[in-house]
C-alpha cells in the first residue's frame, strides 16, 4: 500500500508542477468586475464569457467575477443569466493591466416561461461532476439538476425530500412513504448522498436513511449524477445526488422568511399536523450570513379507505427539527472562508401497533396499542465544514480546503428478528479532508482547458448495535486516502474531452466480537477475531461532449466506481471466526453511457442510454432468516427520456420516462441470458416510472399538476407454500396525480396550497409490493393537504 501511494502521488506533482509551469509563463491581462440585475435580484451564477475565446467564468454570490491570464487583443464581453437579457460590451486587454468593468443586466420580457426563466437548460450551472463549476452543455455525462424553484414548488405538495427527488429524477426508484430509502436505487444501484460534498450514506453498513437527511426548506438545489461515478470516492455505485445548501442572496443587512403552515389527510381523523419555518439572512460589508430553524409534526397517516398507515417505519406522528447555519467572510475578491452547520432529527412517537395485513389481499394497519422499545427514527445528524477559497494561489490557479464531519445516529423498529426481540440502532461518525487545485492551462488558440488535482482524506467510523447494548456490527474504522487528477480541454470550442484518475488507498480495522446468539446462554453466537482489511484500486473516467449546436448537444462517457461491499452485512452473518476468512472483497462498476440533449427553440429534449457492469455484485438472498449477498457479475441497463414544451408564455408542460432493467450471471460463464442466470430483484431494480406535469403561471397565481405512472415488474415465481422471497413479490402498476397551487397576495405574502394524490388513490408503496411478506404490505397515503403562509421580509 505505500508503495501504491507513493505511486499515486508522484503522479500528481508530476501533473501540479507541468501546470503550475504553464500557468505562470501566461500571464497577461485581467478583469475584474460585478454583475448587478435591475430589479434587485441576486446574480449569482451569471455567464461572463469573452466570445470567440476559451475566457469564461461565472459571477459569485454577491455578483463580483474575474477573470486573469487573458492575451493581449479585442475582446467582446458577453454576460448570460436565465431570466435576463444577454448584455455584450467592447473591450480592450492589454498586458499587466487589469480593467474594472460593472454591468447591470435587464430581466427579459420576452421568450420566458412561465417561472419568468428562459428555460435555457443547457446554461445550467453544476459543480458536482467535476467539483468545478460548470454548464450542462460542457458535462459529458448524464446530470439532472433540481432548481431552487423545483424544490420549492414540488415542496408545496410534500415536504418530503425524497418525494421531491422521486418526482424530478429520472432512474431513481419512487419514494417508499416510510423513514428509510431502502430499495429507492439510482439506476438499479445505491447512489451516494451528500450534503455540500459531506457523505451521508453509510455504505459500510447501509443504514437506509441518507436520503431523507435534511429539510428541503434549506437546500438551494440538487444535483444527480447519474452512473458509477468516483469523483466524491466510497459508495457510488448508481451516481450520486449532492444536496447543496443555501447562501445569503441579498445585499441588505438583514432580511427573512417566515412560514406557518398545516398538513394532513382530507378523510380520517386525528391526521392534522403543522408545520413552521424561519429564516433570517443578509450581508455586513465582506461578511454574509444566513439561519434558519424548521419545526415540523405530523399527524396520524391514513391510506385511501382512511385507514391508519403501519406505523411501522412511518411517517405518521412524527417530530423533525431542522436548524442550519451558514456564515461566509470576503476577504479579498479572490478569498473566501466560509462555515457551514446543520442538524437534521425526526423521531416518531406513535400511538399505534402495528396489526399485519394480508400480503396481496388485505394492508398491513396501525391499531391503537402501546409501542414496545423506544421511539424510532433519525436521532440526529449533525453536519458540518469549514471551507477556505483562494481564486489565485500561485499564477492562475485556484485552492479549495473543505474540512467537513457528520455525526449519525438512528434507530430501527422494534423486531422479532433477534433472539429475546430488540432494536438495532446504527451510528457513523466521519471527518474528512478535501484538498482541491484548479489549473488553466493553453496549448494553441485550438487547444485549451485545464487540470483538476488533489486529495480526499476520509474517516469514516460505524456500527450497529442493538439498544440494549448487543452488538450486531462491530466498529468498523475505515480511513481512505484518494489522490485524483482530472483533465478538461476544449478542443477548436465545441468539442469538451474528461479523463481522470483516482487512486483508493483504503485501510479498515474491525474490531473482534461475537455475533448476536440465536438463543439462551449465547446459543448460536461465533466469536470472530478482526483485523486489517486493505482496497487499492486505481478508477477511471472519460467523457467526450459536442456542444456547437443546441439542437443537437451529444455526450458519450465511460465511468468507475469503488465501494467497500456492505461490510456490515458480511459481520452478522460470519460462520467464520477470523473476518480474515470472509467474503469481502470489493465491488468496481464499469458504467457506459451515450446521451444528447436538444433546444429547439421552446422544445427542450434530453436522452440517454447506459450500461453498467460489475464482476462482483450485490443481489441480496435470504438464508437462515439472513440476507446475504450472492457476489455473481452482474449486469444493468436502461434508458431515459425528458422533455418540455411551452405551449403559451405562461404554460410549460413536460415529463420524463426511466426504464432499468438488470440480470446476474449465476454460472459465471458471461452468458447473462442461460438457464440458471437470473433477473435482479426489486430491491435493486425499479420497475419502468413515467411522469408529467403542468405549469401555469403569472405575476400573482401559480398552479402546477403532476403525474407519475409506476409500471409493473412481476418476474419472479412464488415457493411451494405461496410465498416470495424478499424482493422478488409482483408489482403492480399505480397512478398519482398531484396538485401545488401558490397565490401572491402581496409582493411580500404568499399562500400555498398542496394536495397530495388527489384523486385519493388506493395503491400499494413498491417497497411493500416487493418485499412479499405481511407485515411490509402497507398502502400509501390517500389524499393529503399542505396549506401554508409564507412572509418575506
Amino acid at each position: 500500500m505505500k508503495y501504491f501511494s507513493l505511486k499515486a502521488l508522484h503522479f500528481l506533482f508530476i501533473f501540479s508542477f507541468f501546470f503550475i509551469t504553464v500557468s505562470y509563463a501566461q500571464q497577461h491581462g485581467k478583469i475584474n468586475g460585478r454583475i448587478t440585475t435591475s430589479d434587485g435580484k441576486s446574480s449569482s451564477g451569471a455567464v461572463i464569457t469573452l466570445k470567440n475565446s476559451k475566457y469564461r467564468t461565472t459571477a459569485n454570490s454577491d455578483g463580483s467575477f474575474s477573470l486573469k491570464n487573458i492575451k493581449e487583443k479585442s475582446y467582446f464581453v458577453q454576460v448570460t443569466l436565465q431570466g435576463y437579457n444577454t448584455l455584450e460590451q467592447e473591450i480592450n486587454i492589454s498586458a499587466g493591466e487589469t480593467a474594472d468593468l460593472n454591468f447591470q443586466i435587464q430581466r427579459s420580457n420576452d421568450n420566458q416561461n412561465a417561472d419568468g426563466n428562459e428555460g435555457d437548460q443547457l446554461n445550467e450551472i453544476i459543480v458536482s461532476a467535476s467539483r468545478k463549476v460548470e454548464t450542462l452543455s460542457k458535462t459529458p455525462s448524464s446530470v439532472t439538476v433540481i432548481t431552487s424553484k423545483d424544490i420549492d414548488e414540488l415542496s408545496i405538495v410534500s415536504p418530503n425530500i425524497a418525494n421531491i427527488v422521486a418526482y424530478a429524477v429520472p432512474g431513481l426508484g419512487s419514494a417508499t412513504n416510510n423513514t428509510g430509502n431502502y430499495g429507492q436505487t439510482l439506476r438499479g444501484r445505491n447512489p451516494l448522498v451528500l450534503i455540500d460534498g459531506i457523505p451521508q450514506s453509510t455504505p459500510l453498513k447501509s443504514a437506509g436513511r441518507e436520503i431523507r437527511s435534511i429539510d428541503p426548506s434549506v437546500i438551494e438545489r440538487i444535483e444527480v449524477i447519474k452512473g458509477a461515478t468516483a469523483i466524491y470516492g466510497n459508495g457510488a455505485d448508481g451516481g450520486l445526488i449532492n444536496y447543496i445548501t443555501k447562501s445569503n442572496k441579498t445585499q441588505k443587512k438583514f432580511a427573512g422568511y417566515s412560514e406557518a403552515g398545516t398538513t394532513g389527510n382530507i378523510k380520517g381523523d386525528s391526521t392534522a399536523g403543522y408545520r413552521y419555518n424561519q429564516q433570517f439572512y443578509g450581508r455586513l460589508n465582506k461578511f454574509n450570513y444566513m439561519v434558519s430553524g424548521t419545526y415540523e409534526k405530523t399527524g396520524v397517516f391514513r391510506d385511501g379507505e382512511g385507514q391508519v398507515i403501519s406505523p411501522e417505519y412511518g411517517l405518521g406522528e412524527t417530530k423533525t427539527y431542522n436548524v442550519f447555519t451558514k456564515a461566509g467572510y470576503d476577504f479579498t475578491a479572490n478569498q473566501r472562508i466560509e462555515l457551514m452547520y446543520n442538524y437534521f432529527s425526526s423521531n416518531q412517537d406513535s400511538d399505534f401497533i402495528l396489526k399485519p395485513g394480508v400480503y396481496g389481499v388485505s394492508p398491513a394497519i396501525g391499531i391503537l396499542g402501546n409501542r414496545p422499545g423506544v421511539d424510532e427514527g433519525t436521532r440526529y445528524n449533525h453536519n458540518g465544514s469549514l471551507q477556505y477559497v483562494n481564486k489565485q494561489l500561485f499564477g492562475n490557479t485556484s485552492f479549495t480546503a473543505n474540512i467537513y464531519f457528520q455525526d449519525f445516529l438512528t434507530i430501527f423498529s422494534n423486531s422479532t428478528f433477534f433472539y429475546g426481540s430488540g432494536q438495532s440502532q446504527t451510528a457513523s461518525a466521519k471527518k474528512g479532508l478535501r484538498v482541491y487545485l484548479n489549473t488553466p492551462f493553453e496549448i494553441s488558440s485550438n487547444f485549451s482547458g485545464d487540470v483538476i488535482y488533489g486529495f480526499d482524506l476520509l474517516n469514516d467510523k460505524t456500527n450497529q448495535k442493538l439498544v440494549d447494548g448487543r452488538v450486531w456490527v462491530p466498529n468498523i474504522d475505515m480511513v481512505n486516502l484518494a489522490p485524483y487528477a482530472q483533465l478538461t480541454t476544449q478542443i477548436f470550442s465545441d468539442w469538451t474531452l474528461k479523463a481522470g484518475l483516482r487512486a483508493e488507498n483504503i485501510k479498515i480495522n474491525i474490531e473482534d466480537y461475537n455475533t448476536i446468539a440465536t438463543g439462551a446462554d449465547g446459543k448460536g453466537s461465533i466469536a470472530v477475531t478482526g483485523g486489517d482489511l486493505t482496497y487499492d484500486a486505481f478508477v477511471f473516467n472519460t467523457g467526450l461532449r459536442y456542444s456547437r449546436f443546441k439542437f443537437f448537444n451529444p455526450f458519450v462517457s465511460f465511468s468507475q466506481s469503488f465501494s467497500v461491499f456492505d461490510l456490515g452485512r458480511v459481520l452478522t452473518n460470519a460462520k467464520e471466526d477470523a473476518v480474515s476468512k470472509l467474503q469481502t472483497k470489493p465491488i468496481i462498476v464499469n458504467n457506459y453511457e451515450g446521451g444528447f440533449s436538444s433546444q429547439l427553440g421552446k422544445f427542450n429534449l434530453s436522452a440517454a442510454y447506459y450500461f453498467s457492469t460489475s464482476k462482483l455484485g450485490t443481489n441480496l438472498v435470504q438464508v437462515d432468516g439472513y440476507l446475504v449477498a450472492e457476489r455473481l457479475p452482474e449486469r444493468v441497463w436502461g434508458y431515459e427520456v425528458q422533455a418540455d414544451y411551452q405551449v403559451l408564455k405562461q404554460l410549460t408542460v413536460g415529463g420524463n420516462y426511466a426504464y432499468v432493467q438488470g440480470r446476474g450471471d449465476k454460472d459465471s460463464d458471461g452468458n447473462f441470458y442461460g438457464p440458471t442466470d437470473i433477473y435482479l430483484k426489486s430491491n435493486r431494480i425499479p420497475p419502468v416510472k413515467v411522469t408529467g406535469y403542468a405549469k401555469y403561471g403569472d405575476k400573482r397565481l401559480n398552479v402546477e399538476l403532476y403525474w407519475m405512472l409506476v409500471g409493473d415488474r412481476d418476474l419472479f415465481k412464488p415457493n411451494a407454500a405461496g410465498a416470495y422471497a424478499i424482493g422478488e413479490g409482483p408489482i403492480h402498476s399505480f397512478n398519482l396525480w398531484n396538485l401545488a397551487t401558490a397565490y401572491k397576495v402581496t409582493d411580500r405574502i404568499r399562500v400555498k396550497l398542496g394536495i397530495e394524490n388527489i384523486f385519493n388513490t388506493d395503491y400499494y408503496t413498491t417497497t411493500s409490493q416487493f418485499y412479499g411478506t405481511n407485515a411490509n404490505y402497507t398502502r400509501g397515503n390517500g389524499s393529503r393537504f399542505n396549506l401554508a403562509l409564507g412572509y418575506s421580509f
